[in-house]
């Protein structure tokens, strides 16, 4: 008898410790996703850019996690994520809300509060954040302050802040949402890369005890996109065994495509480059002259002609707004350069038919 008390106590321990690795899933009629995931959300006074960049062990992150609306707010929300934290938020704050305001609204009509997880930044950089105390560990974050370091959101308070808030359930360690505080603290440069800073830095500490899966990338700004979107940059992962890697190199690609570059990046097209590119073209089908190094204004005219091919149309007016009967020399961004050259040496094209 004693045998099977003995028996009966150990395996009440061996269940209590596989209730604390394994993460419960929905009951059936459960249809809240159980986002686990770490997230940032950021503010940049400059710009007025709000943003949200997230990693998750759950496919496609990106229609579920992150919100945002130019000149009014972002949001994150995730656990078992609830979207009226994001589309209510959003709403409140554009009616004159804070973003504390807002969260302690919405959390209020939300009986299953405990069970999420909120990071929140209006567009005078308020911030607040939010954990349930029922999400799985390890679960918290951290909210920026004006003066002095990040401070703890723990479970079951509203924390508030100034500038950006990270957050993440189903962590390793809390280690996560303090190196992402850091990185976006101590990373110079656009709100985007500060966000990407984070998501790595959170990765790099542990991350998500799941793994990983899909990633985003959200930042908005009025106007500032293409056309004048305002979701001036919006990328995702759908699914990836290294996310935030591939989503840091969609950004470079991002901006390769749809940024104007930056003036320092543009370099003198000398004979040595125009004759590369000579090649390059005349391999390709958009050219059928002499490899001369010769830069004049039919090599421009077929310059601008395969930036359009190739989809590089934002830096199309820096080579269209050079004169060269005026003596003017022309540049080339050294960015489009290198990628005009992988591009070509991997075999990534298809010859142009006339």
């Amino acid at each position: 008898m004693m045998r099977v008390r003995n028996g009966l106590r150990l395996l009440g321990v061996l269940l209590a410790g596989l209730a604390m690795v394994f993460v419960p899933v929905h009951s059936a009629g459960d249809q809240t996703p159980l986002v686990a995931t770490f997230s940032i959300v950021g503010y940049d006074p400059v710009t007025g850019e709000l943003g949200v960049a997230v990693q998750s062990k759950f496919p496609n992150v990106r229609p579920i996690v992150p919100w945002a609306r130019a000149g009014v707010g972002a949001v994150a929300t995730q656990s078992y994520a609830e979207l009226d934290y994001a589309l209510k938020g959003l709403e409140l704050m554009a009616n004159g809300a804070t973003a504390e305001e807002a969260l302690r609204i919405v959390l209020r009509e939300d009986e299953g509060r405990q069970l999420r997880q909120v990071g929140i930044v209006d567009a005078r950089g308020n911030a607040a954040s939010w954990t349930g105390t029922e999400c799985f560990p390890w679960a918290g974050g951290r909210v920026g302050q004006r003066d002095g370091e990040a401070v703890a959101a723990m479970p079951g308070h509203v924390v508030t802040g100034y500038g950006y808030t990270a957050q993440g359930n189903i962590l390793v360690s809390e280690a996560t949402v303090v190196a992402m505080a850091q990185a976006f603290e101590q990373t110079p440069g656009p709100l985007a890369e500060r966000l990407l800073a984070a998501l790595k830095a959170g990765q790099e500490a542990g991350g998500d005890r799941r793994g990983q899966q899909s990633a985003a990338l959200l930042v908005v700004r009025k106007g500032a996109g293409y056309d004048g979107l305002d979701n001036y940059i919006d990328i995702s992962v759908y699914d990836h065994p290294r996310p935030i890697e591939e989503l840091i190199r969609l950004y470079e690609l991002n901006k390769l495509y749809f940024s104007l570059g930056r003036p320092e990046d543009l370099i003198p097209v000398t004979p040595e480059i125009a004759r590369e590119l000579q090649q390059i073209w005349k391999d390709r089908g958009f050219y059928d002259g002499p490899i001369n190094g010769v830069v004049d204004t039919t090599f421009q005219r077929i310059l601008i002609d395969f930036m359009g091919w190739e989809n590089y149309d934002m830096r199309i007016p820096a080579v269209e707004a050079v004169d060269l009967t005026a003596g003017d020399t022309l540049k080339i961004d050294r960015v489009m350069l290198e990628h005009i050259r992988q591009v070509y040496r991997k075999g990534r094209w298809v010859p142009r038919r006339r």
